[in-house]
């Protein structure tokens, strides 16, 4: 209230005799304040901190109830949610930015892929480190045997239809709160998976149908509410930078 006093619009006045500026300050009282209030009506929409400051008077008794007092205080609930939701808002925001900065360096990575096996390694080991996860792999549906060799630990082999099984035949992202991990999509790390993304791969009308495995250790990392925006994204460009090495081998 001292620093909004200063701003009052008018001169003050010279020092006289003895008169230092605190004596002066410490003279402002109750009608100065009700004066500069007077002058600047609009004094608590520009300052809304100045609430929490203020004690409500309680008027109550004899039966009868102060509504000023509940009005204030309901006011001071509302200002205190709406400061809170900001919070929680900013929060969100820069999680999802850290989130967006993550995915972009994870398509960087797979971009500077120098062959078939590095991207692989690239997508079943760095990434995971990337995206700050505990667990990825890819499931490519096959008609091959299930031990069946893999160039890399992080590919699984699933039988056909197991994708549209698990996705359904029209959601592309599948998002697990709080699950035990399936050997069959983690293969050895599905021991450390409580929380799982789901993401349809596509290779194209030729490709075989495939699934990114997203896994982390702490429940509910994913939950339905999230956002897939970036999971997708970062799905397209696996199977894409896949696609196109596909397409170099032949």
């Amino acid at each position: 209230m001292e620093l909004a006093l200063a701003d009052r619009p008018y001169d003050q006045p010279k020092p006289l005799g003895g008169e230092s500026s605190s004596s002066r300050a410490s003279a402002i009282g109750a009608a100065d304040v009700i004066a500069y209030l007077r002058e600047h009506p609009d004094f608590l929409d520009r300052h809304p901190d100045a609430l929490h400051l203020l004690r409500a008077p309680n008027r109550s008794g004899d039966g009868v109830l102060d509504f000023q007092h509940f009005m204030l205080e309901r006011l001071r609930g509302e200002l205190q949610r709406a400061q809170d939701e900001h919070k929680k808002l900013i929060a969100l925001s820069r999680g999802n930015l850290a989130g967006q900065c993550r995915v972009h360096k994870a398509t960087l990575a797979l971009l500077k892929a120098t062959g078939f096996e590095h991207l692989l390694q690239i997508v079943t080991t760095d990434l995971a480190v990337l995206i700050d996860v505990d667990a990825v792999t890819l499931g490519i549906e096959s008609t091959a045997a299930r031990t069946a060799r893999m160039p890399l630990p992080g590919i699984r082999l699933l039988r056909a239809g197991v994708v549209d099984h698990l996705l359904g035949p029209d959601r592309d992202v599948l998002l697990c709160t709080d699950v035990k991990g399936d050997p069959t999509l983690f293969g050895a790390a599905a021991g450390l998976v409580r929380s799982q993304a789901l993401v349809r791969l596509s290779f194209g009308r030729a490709g075989p149908a495939g699934l990114m495995c997203i896994g982390t250790r702490r429940a509910g990392t994913f939950h339905p509410g999230l956002g897939t925006e970036l999971l997708n994204f970062l799905a397209r460009a696996v199977a894409i930078t896949i696609g196109q090495w596909l397409e170099r081998g032949r």
